[in-house]
């Protein structure tokens, strides 16, 4: 072999790699960096919260320190003009839509122009409702009542109805698109319901008491689920319906909360599945948990400016968001902002999630659920 035809065989592996990581950094639409992160609180977020923030929807640069930027006026007033109580909050950057529910009206909000399309009202009214990733459909609950609207996510218009019976409240959409998860008050099941048909095909459970805030891993095979009397939570098989566990936290009494009546309201999974967060009220606690293992693992707790009632993330997972208004860091656990507002009052809500933007443009839209984002091969 000739020095040409020794050296032909490195020059081509070169060249071939270079191919390959040239085709590996290629932005994608939902791999671009972003020029400009944003956080969207909606207000009032809880019942005793208008002090906290008052009404409409705040916006905060997450890279800056999350200073205040910017308070969006919205609907969601009742027949007095007096502020309703937020119920839930979701969006697209894919449809450029903002959709935002109080107990009797569902709102729509177009990002760039900042403008409500449309503000509809329902029969039986609105909780907190779940978009499917596409944008394109919402499965909203009604008011604590026993069904769920599946609507238009463009129009708001109806497309069916399904009646579990279940005092109808939080609501998950799967990162696939498939399945979206039901929970309501009155019930220990939890309802998976079928997206491409609109029909409840399965449950899950039953948990130990009624379901509260919940959430499910990337793949969709657990659910982890606040229930009542339970300071800590529950898992679920979402493939065989059976209930796997009950962790409990330790080291922390359970006491009386000043909202939701249960000891942990929300519960939120990392974005890398590594570490599950749970509220705890009467202490003003975030509790941390291996999520590796089953039971998951008490790791350590974070303390909360307020009671908190929610939690959720930054779509990369580096900050926690609960509902007090505090900003904590993941990594370190420790607290490293506070949400306030343009007089620099207080912040708080359970109704938030997280919008990239680049040149002007949505790219990406968190969750208003702390929901897991790994997808995994099963055999």
């Amino acid at each position: 072999m000739n020095d040409s035809q020794s050296c032909s065989i490195p020059r081509t592996l070169v060249l071939w790699l270079a191919v390959v990581l040239v085709s590996l950094c290629l932005p994608t639409r939902h791999a671009a960096a972003a020029d400009r992160r944003l956080l969207y609180v909606a207000t009032p977020g809880i019942q005793d919260q208008l002090q906290y923030g008052g009404h409409g929807l705040l916006v905060f640069d997450i890279d800056a320190e999350h200073r205040f930027v910017k308070r969006i006026p919205i609907g969601g007033l009742d027949k007095n003009g007096k502020p309703l109580n937020i119920k839930g909050i979701c969006a697209s950057a894919e449809t450029g839509r903002i959709h935002i529910s109080t107990k009797a009206s569902l709102m729509c909000l177009d990002m760039r122009t900042e403008k409500l399309i449309w503000e509809r009202k329902y029969d039986k009214g609105c909780d907190r409702m779940a978009l499917s990733p596409d944008g394109k459909t919402i499965y909203q609950p009604s008011f604590e009542q026993d069904q769920w609207y599946v609507l238009d996510a463009a129009t708001g218009d109806e497309i069916a109805r399904l009646t579990p019976n279940s005092h109808a409240h939080n609501t998950v959409f799967g990162i696939s698109g498939q399945r979206c998860y039901l929970a309501g008050l009155g019930s220990p099941l939890l309802r998976v319901a079928d997206a491409a048909n609109n029909r409840i095909d399965r449950t899950v459970g039953p948990f130990a008491d009624n379901i509260r805030p919940f959430t499910i891993n990337g793949n969709e095979t657990l659910v982890f689920a606040c229930v009542n009397n339970c300071l800590g939570f529950e898992i679920g098989d979402l493939k065989s319906g059976k209930k796997l566990a009950r962790v409990e936290v330790t080291g922390f009494p359970q006491g009386k909360v000043a909202r939701h009546g249960c000891p942990s309201h929300g519960i939120g999974m990392t974005p890398d599945e590594k570490e599950m967060w749970v509220c705890d009220a009467h202490n003003r606690r975030l509790h941390i948990f291996d999520a590796r293992m089953i039971p998951p693992k008490q790791l350590a707790s974070v303390a909360c400016r307020d009671e908190p009632g929610w939690v959720t993330f930054s779509i990369d997972g580096t900050l926690a968001y609960p509902s007090s208004g505090d900003v904590i860091d993941v990594k370190t656990r420790r607290v490293v902002g506070k949400l306030t507002d343009e007089k620099d009052r207080e912040v708080g809500s359970e109704k938030m999630l997280e919008i990239d933007w680049q040149d002007g443009k949505p790219i990406r839209a968190g969750n208003q659920f702390g929901v897991g984002r790994m997808v995994r091969q099963i055999d």
